[in-house]
C-alpha cells in the first residue's frame, strides 16, 4: 500500500520508527515531513498529506503530532478526507470498520512507539462494514458537499 506520512516536530521520532515498520511491512511510504524536531506548524502538513490522498498518489496517510487533536481537525477540513484519531487499537478499528477512515492521526505524547504500530497494523488491516456505515458516509459526504 501506498502511504504518505507527516508529522509535526512532536512526532518525528514515532514517525521515523513506524516509517521503518511499514516500510518492513511491504508497504511504499512517503515521508513528507518534517524530519527535526524544530518547532512547525502542523496544519501545512495535514494539508499535503491529505492532497496526496485525495489526488490518488497515496492510498492512505498517517499524521503524527503531540496529541493529534489538531491534526485531526485540520485534515477533516480537507474534502474527502475521513481522518480518525487513533490513540488506541479500539478507537483505530471503529475508524477503519465505521468510517472507513482514510487518514490515521497519532499523537506521540499519547501512545507509544509500540501502540502506535499496534494501532497502525489495526487500522490498515479492519476492512469497512458497509451497509448503514455507507449511507452514513453518504450522508457526510453530501454535507461536505453543501448538502
Amino acid at each position: 500500500m501506498r502511504i504518505a506520512i507527516a508529522a509535526d516536530h512532536n512526532g518525528v521520532p514515532m514517525k521515523k520508527y513506524l516509517t521503518e515498520w511499514l516500510v518492513s511491512q511491504g508497504h511504499e511510504v512517503d515521508d513528507r515531513g518534517t524530519h527535526d524536531v524544530e518547532v512547525v506548524d502542523y496544519p501545512l502538513l495535514c494539508a499535503d498529506v491529505c492532497a496526496e490522498v485525495v489526488g490518488g498518489t497515496a492510498e492512505r496517510a498517517i499524521v503524527i503530532g503531540g496529541t493529534g487533536g489538531g491534526e485531526a481537525i485540520a485534515c477533516n477540513k480537507v474534502r474527502g478526507i475521513r481522518a480518525g484519531l487513533g490513540h488506541s487499537v479500539f478507537l483505530a478499528e471503529i475508524s477503519a470498520a465505521h468510517n472507513k477512515t482514510n487518514v490515521l492521526v497519532l499523537g506521540a505524547k499519547v501512545i507509544s512507539d509500540q501502540d502506535a504500530v499496534e494501532i497502525t497494523k489495526t487500522w490498515l488491516t479492519t476492512p469497512f462494514k458497509g451497509d448503514r456505515h455507507q449511507t452514513r458516509l453518504d450522508q457526510i459526504a453530501a454535507m461536505e458537499a453543501g448538502f
